[in-house]
Order: structure tokens, then C-alpha cells, then sequence
């Protein structure tokens, strides 16, 4: 036993699984920022990438939501 987990009672393994999720969701939300700014400039090559990469956000944020269910 770790000693984050003898403090927390949570496994690093879901500390951890619990903190990609965090981010994964959070991710999402600023992407939408970043795509508005790049829409703003006329950038469309990079609009396209932040939604691209708000996509495999949001597939991680699932997977891991999926796995913390599975603990």
C-alpha cells in the first residue's frame, strides 16, 4: 500500500484513472475555446485538429469513465 493511498483510502491505480478522466473531460471544454479562437482567425486546418483532438478527449474521458465503473 502507497502512501497516497493509506492517506486517501483510494489505489493510486484509480487516483490515477480518476485524474486522466478529470482531464480528459476538462480537455473538452477548453478545446471549444480554442476552436472558437481559431474559427475567429479564419483557421480552419486548425479548427479542424482542436476538434479532432476534443474527439479523442471525449472517447478518453469515456473509456475511463467506463474502467471507474469497472473498480
Amino acid at each position: 500500500m502507497s502512501n497516497g493511498e493509506r492517506q486517501t483510502g483510494i489505489s493510486d491505480a484509480v487516483f490515477d484513472l480518476t485524474s486522466v478522466f478529470y482531464h480528459a473531460a476538462e480537455g473538452g471544454q477548453v478545446y471549444a475555446k480554442y476552436i472558437e479562437d481559431a474559427e475567429g482567425e479564419g483557421d480552419q486546418e486548425l479548427a479542424d485538429f482542436f476538434r479532432e483532438v476534443q474527439r479523442q478527449d471525449a472517447e478518453r474521458a469515456q473509456r475511463a469513465k467506463s474502467l471507474l465503473g469497472q473498480r
